[in-house]
């Protein structure tokens, strides 16, 4: 059938399963907007306040439902404001479509009114992008889109249309939802080596990533953790895959991970990495890195392979089939003295939590725990908070950690958390420093547009908590630039939004606060005030090692 390039667009994404896209108008997209207009009872439009927060919002929709995100943005400063957005998402491995708008295909190269290269600029942080020139094949580039977005590795591609592309007449036939490329099998030979080293150990540490959400192998991480008496550790991004209480479970590692994770990869003699790249956040010094244990690499990425730290064995390919296979050709076993050895470093751990209630991160986070449902999404921005919320959110369900965690993107978390929102149809909560949710505050207005029931948790302590870490322990105490300084009051900064605010400065006022406005089920923001210099421990010195581990201030 014969419609507009516009039209197109818009049939092509009700092809493909979209129900929510995330966008801001503008002068080169008016044709997509005019068509999305006609066609609102088939998809819904969620106007951000502006377009960074539109590819945070697809961002957070794709990490909550494991779907493509979706966003929309006009040419010039408009397709350059996803830019951080896409990166984000590139550097997590997230599944999205971003579409552009761009000045007549006459008109590029001439320096027009709000024409840019958003093709060239997106080129290093997109999986793939098209200029589209012939609205004949706009349709099939969409698919084409979508598919590369959620095949093998998935990440963002970015789709720049111009305007006379949107308004010609083009010829367009509806297809299947463009399905992923299929995923390369691992080496059998690789699998058998796998399966010999592993009967060979006794204290076996298995280390996963947000390629094990990715590819829902989270059971089977679990049942070979069990069968050769392992225990689980995770990445920032693995957060989520396996419940916080499971027994085996010891939680995220490396730079501000718990201490028994890190200790117990330290002390291991294999390590199983699986859908992880082995972050320099996660590893910490790579030369001392795991330096008396072999290493398992499992991973969907060939590149991946010995790319961070050297493998003795890599086995590249479908993860899932990977898993079945070892699970299949591994000895039952049991490792009594390793398990032993593990529990001690769980009991050192426990010794550094704080013991006196008050209004500290550990139980604003406890009181959290205690509230929200198992379906709620925990999402954060960047900072002190993301890592104590790292450290302390009880997980029970996968995709329910939403954070940035490659790029570190403060001003992540607001449309992150809406998107969030929108795709999971649950409950949200976004813990945020006042440092972060400055950035990207203005969502407050697509929140209570949008109607999502999100509770706000602001850690207010008036600096740069992560940077002023550093600087205490590092840098002399030279507190340079990170004092806000900001007289913000966000009670009545989320009433001029239309959200509901408050302060509160004790625990028990936290704990009244949050479980009315979690309850209410309409955006609330409180206000918590801490002290500046809580410090997220453990950590790990620049260039240290697990044995250098600061666990306690003023070691």
């Amino acid at each position: 059938m014969k419609m507009k390039g516009a039209q197109i667009v818009i049939e092509t994404l009700i092809e493909q399963g979209v129900t929510d896209v995330f966008g801001y108008p503008g002068g080169q997209v008016l044709d997509i907007y005019d068509a999305l207009y006609t066609s609102s009872d088939r998809i819904s439009h969620h106007l951000t306040a502006h377009e960074q927060g539109a590819a945070h919002a697809a961002d957070g929709y794709s990490r909550a439902t494991g779907k493509v995100g979706v966003c929309f943005a006009t040419s010039g400063p408009g397709a350059t404001n996803l830019v951080t957005g896409i990166a984000t998402a590139m550097l997590d491995s997230v599944p999205m479509v971003a579409i552009t708008g761009n000045v007549a295909q006459s008109m590029i190269g001439r320096d027009s009114f709000q024409e840019i290269d958003i093709t060239g600029i997106t080129l290093p942080i997109t999986k793939h992008n098209y200029f589209i020139h012939d609205v004949n094949k706009l349709a099939d580039k969409i698919r084409e889109a979508f598919r590369i977005a959620k095949s093998g590795r998935p990440g963002p591609v970015l789709i720049d249309i111009p305007k006379d592309i949107q308004t010609a007449i083009g010829e367009f036939e509806p297809k299947p939802v463009a399905e992923p490329f299929p995923l390369p099998e691992p080496d059998p030979a690789r699998i058998a080596k796998a399966v010999e080293l592993i009967n060979a150990r006794k204290k076996i540490f298995i280390h996963i990533g947000g390629g094990v959400i990715g590819s829902k192998t989270y059971g089977l991480v679990t049942e070979l953790a069990d069968k050769v008496d392992a225990v689980i550790g995770c990445s920032l991004m693995g957060l989520s895959a396996i419940p916080t209480e499971h027994p085996r479970f010891l939680g995220m590692q490396g730079m501000h991970g718990h201490y028994a994770s890190s200790m117990a990869s330290s002390k291991a003699d294999l390590i199983i990495a699986v859908g992880t790249r082995f972050s320099d956040r996660a590893t910490g010094n790579k030369q001392k890195f795991a330096k008396n244990s072999d290493i398992i690499h499992i991973d969907l990425d060939f590149a991946e392979i010995n790319k961070n730290i050297t493998a003795n064995i890599g086995i590249s390919g479908n993860i899932e089939t990977t898993l079945k296979a070892i699970l299949a050709g591994v000895e039952k076993a049991e490792h009594p003295e390793w398990i032993s050895d593990v529990n001690a470093l769980r009991e050192r751990e426990k010794s550094v939590i704080p013991s006196v209630p008050q209004l500290d991160p550990y139980f604003v986070i406890d009181a959290i725990n205690k509230t929200v449902d198992a379906d709620t999404v925990i999402a954060t921005d960047v900072g002190q908070h993301q890592m104590w919320a790292a450290q302390f959110v009880n997980f029970r369900k996968p995709r329910k950690m939403i954070s940035s965690g490659g790029l570190g993107t403060m001003g992540f978390g607001m449309g992150a958390a809406i998107g969030a929102a929108v795709g999971s149809g649950n409950k949200t909560v976004l813990i945020t420093g006042d440092g972060s949710f400055g950035m990207n505050l203005n969502e407050l207005c697509t929140a209570v547009a949008s109607g999502v029931p999100l509770t706000i948790v602001i850690m207010d302590n008036g600096v740069l908590g992560m940077v002023r870490q550093w600087q205490t322990l590092f840098y002399n105490m030279h507190y340079s630039s990170t004092t806000l300084g900001k007289r913000v009051d966000y009670v009545k900064l989320a009433e001029a939004f239309g959200a509901k605010g408050v302060l509160t400065d004790t625990l028990d006022g936290f704990k009244s606060a949050f479980s009315e406005a979690y309850n209410s089920g309409g955006v609330t923001v409180i206000d918590c005030l801490i002290d500046k210099d809580e410090f997220v421990l453990p950590m790990l010195p620049p260039g240290g090692a697990i044995d250098d581990m600061i666990t306690r201030k003023g070691e």
